[in-house]
């Protein structure tokens, strides 16, 4: 089967595809508020007919929770399942955007035409370029080069609690040779890329205990044990002059960096100057001996998200407080044990208190790295045709965020995961005003159609 028309077919109906796009972008399945739950069903119930029309065997699954949908296609060879959830953020702040968020709109910027809604780029004009590739594909050919499944989730935006009680139970169906997820971007506006590394996340809350209420400091101070004095202590214990996380183990399973990966990095040119002044910052602050790229995609950090305690309202109020307060986090690489860590981390605080105090945790999610194996021949593949796609060649990158699905298929169905994404940083996801750009859509159905190809040798 020839690429070359699908190609073009893609740009001829450019129109009608972004016409559909816009058609699901005004169902406003915003999965947090129980007052969207027939929306979130109205999303799930055009996918299946659009995936129906298609010649899919499509099908709305019922959870405790919103839908999934679920969709099989006959095909050779390889066999691909598509994640991608068709839920949003809501919109809040309202007033903020500039038109409704839900009747999405073309509109011309400096940097190009845009699609401007809630839900443009996370994540539904990113699952439609797949379906729209696959459209063209069965429109020029009749039928698919290789076989693909489908696997739609409305909870991704509210932490996905039906999603691995389903996946466990449904595990046969969904397991595929390779998983493709659609929820990650470019490196920049002509740099195409394959995610192939994931962060973990763990997150802790501490509460340290002095006396048992608030003192005057005039009465009690340098006699009374005060706590926000020991936490700042324990929080300023965690790190070292180098950077360096000081938890014992806390290194255990961090790997170093491949050196085709790295070359591959180098090759990007990324302006860390720029980077960080674009926040007003000059200075990188993790490990001494780490590029920023490397701080932000394949090197282990520990934050402090918060910190409170005694008196914070206006004026000012000399007292001694009873309890201090903070959240830090922890985001993780490799084969890092979440697990280990939060017990490190626990008993060094434990191990930092004077007489006096005493300390209460609160446990915020415990998920570990995901790193996809590149050694499959599907990633080359992929990353080729990509390359042929965009004015200059796919790099594999890293991602310091967490997209826990990426896991979850290695984990519950033994499936490896390929995230290519065609999103900008510039698209305010989750924030007012989202967009998504028109090349981003057409040049990923492109892509997408170049990659299935690849796929089917």
């Amino acid at each position: 089967m020839s690429l070359s028309p699908v190609l073009a077919k893609i740009d001829e109906t450019l129109p009608e595809a972004t016409d559909r796009l816009l058609e699901l972008l005004r169902i406003p399945s915003i999965s947090t508020d129980p007052a969207f739950k027939t929306d979130c069903d109205a999303a799930a119930d055009w996918l299946v007919a659009e995936l129906s029309s298609l010649g899919f065997d499509a099908s709305k699954r019922s959870t405790p929770g919103h839908p999934m949908v679920v969709a099989h296609g006959d095909g050779p060879g390889l066999h691909v399942v598509f994640y991608g959830h068709y839920d949003v953020q809501p919109v809040d702040p309202l007033d903020l955007w500039d038109r409704d968020p839900f009747d999405p709109q073309i509109e011309d910027t400096p940097a190009g035409k845009v699609i401007r809604g809630r839900g443009s780029s996370d994540d539904k004009g990113q699952l439609m370029t797949f379906v729209e590739a696959c459209r063209a594909w069965k429109a020029v050919h009749g039928s698919l080069p290789i076989k693909i499944s489908f696997f739609f989730e409305g909870e991704e935006e509210s932490g996905s609690p039906s999603l691995i009680p389903f996946m466990k139970e449904n595990a046969d169906e969904l397991s595929a040779d390779v998983a493709l997820i659609c929820d990650t971007g470019l490196f920049d506006r002509d740099t195409p890329a394959i995610t192939t590394m994931l962060r973990g996340l763990l997150g802790e809350e501490l509460t340290i205990t002095g006396p048992n209420k608030d003192l005057h400091s005039g009465m009690y101070g340098g006699a009374a044990m005060n706590p926000i004095r020991v936490l700042s202590k324990v929080i300023a214990g965690l790190h070292d002059d180098q950077g360096r996380i000081t938890l014992p183990g806390f290194y255990d399973g961090v790997p170093e960096l491949p050196a085709e990966v790295a070359q591959q990095w180098r090759d990007l040119g990324f302006d860390s100057d720029g980077f960080l002044g674009e926040v007003g910052l000059s200075s990188p602050a993790g490990e001494a001996d780490r590029t920023p790229l490397e701080m932000i995609w394949s090197r282990p950090t520990c934050e402090v998200n918060g910190i409170w305690g005694g008196y914070t309202g206006e004026g000012f109020k000399t007292v001694l407080p009873s309890e201090a307060h903070a959240k830090i986090s922890f985001r993780l690489v490799g084969t890092q044990d979440p697990h280990a860590i939060r017990k490190a981390f626990r008993d060094y605080v434990r191990s930092a208190l004077p007489a006096d105090c005493e300390v209460s945790f609160s446990a915020h999610g415990a998920s570990p790295a995901a790193q996809m194996s590149i050694e499959l021949p599907a990633f080359e593949q992929a990353r080729a045709a990509l390359s042929d796609e965009w004015p200059k060649p796919a790099a594999y990158v890293g991602c310091g965020g967490s997209i826990p699905i990426a896991g979850y298929f290695k984990e519950y169905l033994e499936t490896d995961a390929m995230l290519i994404g065609f999103g900008n940083d510039d698209d305010a996801i989750h924030s007012p005003n989202e967009k998504y750009d028109l090349r981003s859509f057409h040049k990923g159905i492109r892509s997408w159609a170049r990659v299935l190809d690849a796929l089917a040798g």
